[in-house]
C-alpha cells in the first residue's frame, strides 16, 4: 500500500527532527568536554602559581586542609580554606540561577548560557589581575585570583547539574573513573561511556596545557579559561539556539 503525501511529509519530519536532536546532543557533549578542558587548565594554574591548592577538586582541598593542619602551614591551610568558600559560594549561585532540570529543557537550556556568561565574567577578572601582576602573584593577590578561580568552576558545575544526566560533571571527576573502570571490570561495552573517557581526557589534557603555560607563557596562561567559557556560550547561542524539545 502506497504511502499518502501528507504521511511521507510527517515520517521525514520526524527523522529530521531525530538527525537534529542527535546532532545537538554530539555538539553539548563536546562543549561539556570543552568545559573540562577549562578545569584541568585552571586547577593545574592554581596548583603551580596559587598556593599548591585546587580550585575544582573540593575533597583534595579537604585532604590538603589535613594535612595543613597537621604540619602547621598555615598559609596553605588559608588558601585551601578560601578555595572551598568560594567554590561553595559559586555553588550556591549557579544552583539559584540555573534552578532545576524541566522536560522541555532541550540539550542546552538558556539559564545555562546566562550562569556561564557570569563565569565569563570572573575570568575575565582573574585575567586582569594576572596580567597585572604576572611576575610577582604575592599572598593577597593569590588570594584574589584563587577565589575567582574556585567561585567560577563552583558556578560552572551547579549549572551542569541543570541537564539532569546522572554522573555528569565538568569537575568532579572521581566518580566518572569509578564508573568507567567499573564498565571495564564488567565486561561491558566502552561505547556507552565514549563520553566519560573523553571528559577524563581533557582533564588532564586541559591541566597539562594549563601548567605549561604558567610555565613557559604566562601571559597567555588566564586566557585560556576565559577563551573556553566565550566558545561555550558561542556555540549554545548560534549552534544550539533551535534546539528541540526533548
Amino acid at each position: 500500500m502506497t504511502r499518502r503525501p501528507a504521511e511521507t511529509v510527517v515520517a521525514s519530519s520526524i527523522v529530521e527532527q531525530a538527525e537534529t536532536q542527535a546532532r545537538h546532543l554530539r555538539v553539548r557533549d563536546g562543549m561539556i568536554v570543552g568545559l573540562t578542558l577549562l578545569t584541568g587548565a585552571t586547577d593545574a594554574m592554581a596548583f603551580t602559581r596559587l598556593g599548591g591548592v585546587f580550585t575544582s577538586v573540593m575533597t583534595g582541598n579537604m585532604v590538603l586542609i589535613g594535612v595543613a593542619i597537621g604540619r602547621g602551614t598555615y598559609t596553605t591551610l588559608a588558601h585551601t580554606a578560601l578555595a572551598i568558600v568560594a567554590y561553595i559560594a559559586g555553588s550556591l549561585a549557579g544552583g539559584r540561577a540555573v534552578g532545576s532540570p524541566r522536560d522541555d529543557d532541550g540539550p542546552w537550556p538558556p539559564a545555562m548560557s546566562a550562569a556561564l556568561v557570569v563565569e565569563i565574567a570572573l575570568f575575565a577578572a582573574f585575567a586582569g589581575l594576572w596580567w597585572t601582576n604576572l611576575h610577582h602573584l604575592s599572598g593577597t593577590d593569590q588570594s584574589v585570583l584563587l577565589v575567582l578561580s574556585a567561585t567560577a568552576l563552583g558556578l560552572q558545575s551547579a549549572t551542569i547539574l541543570r541537564l539532569g544526566i546522572s554522573g555528569l560533571s565538568t569537575t568532579y571527576l572521581t566518580g566518572t573513573l569509578t564508573t568507567v573502570m567499573h564498565g571495564l571490570a564488567s565486561r561491558r561495552s566502552l561505547q556507552g561511556n565514549g563520553r566519560s573517557l573523553l571528559i577524563l581526557a581533557a582533564l588532564i589534557v586541559g591541566a597539562a596545557i594549563g601548567a605549561l603555560a604558567a610555565r613557559f607563557v604566562p601571559a597567555i596562561a588566564a586566557t585560556i579559561p576565559l577563551v573556553i567559557a566565550i566558545a561555550v556560550v558561542l556555540v549554545a547561542r548560534f549552534v544550539l539556539a533551535a534546539q528541540p524539545t526533548s
